[in-house]
């Protein structure tokens, strides 16, 4: 107390130092508080960049596929056909050709093959075994090595 009395700057600086610490402290919270929100912030911009992006290549993709339909069109493409020489077949123009030794193949039918059905005798016992069966043979057989 003495100390004091003859130099009172020491509790003033003390003050001064407290008061400065507590600016520092709230300086730091401050800076972290504005670096956290503007990586938030990049992040978010960067996220309506992509979605915007998303969303040009779908309607690019959109206006393709119909171009791809217009020009695939029935119409078009007959258009196309008669253009290039073509013309529609008239009844007789076709020829039919027989190729010796080529038979046609019948196709295997499914539902003809037997049906394997799986009974309870079929089945291996270690899957007609519950959870609580399986605990109880292993508790027995613990308490019997036991013994």
């Amino acid at each position: 107390m003495h100390a004091y009395k003859i130099a009172p700057w020491r509790v003033q600086r003390q003050w001064i130092g407290n008061v400065l610490l507590a600016v520092v402290a709230l300086a730091m919270v401050a800076t972290l508080y504005l670096d956290v929100t503007s990586q938030a912030a990049i992040a978010g911009r960067e996220i309506q960049d992509l979605t915007a992006s998303i969303s040009a290549s779908q309607q690019v993709s959109a206006d393709l596929q119909t171009q791809l339909a217009s020009l695939t069109s029935a119409r078009v493409m007959e258009q196309r056909a008669h253009d290039l020489g073509f013309r529609p077949m008239e009844n007789g123009e076709a020829e039919y050709l027989v190729v010796p030794g080529y038979s046609v193949l019948e196709p295997d039918i499914l539902s003809s093959a037997p049906l394997l059905q799986l009974s309870a005798l079929t089945i291996p016992p270690e899957y007609n075994e519950s959870l609580l069966d399986w605990m109880d043979k292993k508790i027995v057989n613990s308490a019997r090595g036991a013994q």
